[in-house]
């Protein structure tokens, strides 16, 4: 019985908790456009990975795109 009443109560906590708040809406929706542009993002630790793993994933994308390319021209050139 100690049971049920503790998961009756653990349940409404959970179901309160998920209840949005619509003032928090109303007040970002009040805020003037020149305050809702997000801040610039401050430097961290993990710039430089950050930057590689970019440069990394624009390079793949060069390459498949070259690969794409020949692939296209073998198939024309009647390979």
């Amino acid at each position: 019985m100690m049971r049920l009443a503790f998961l009756a109560v653990a349940g409404a906590i959970a179901v309160a908790a998920c209840g949005g708040s619509s003032s928090n809406e109303e007040a970002q929706a009040a805020k003037p456009v020149a305050e809702a542009q997000p801040k610039p993002a401050q430097k961290t630790v993990f710039d430089d990975q950050l930057k590689a793993l970019q440069k990394a994933k624009d390079m793949q994308k060069t390459v498949d795109d070259q690969a794409k390319a020949n692939d296209k021209a073998i198939e024309d050139g009647g390979g």
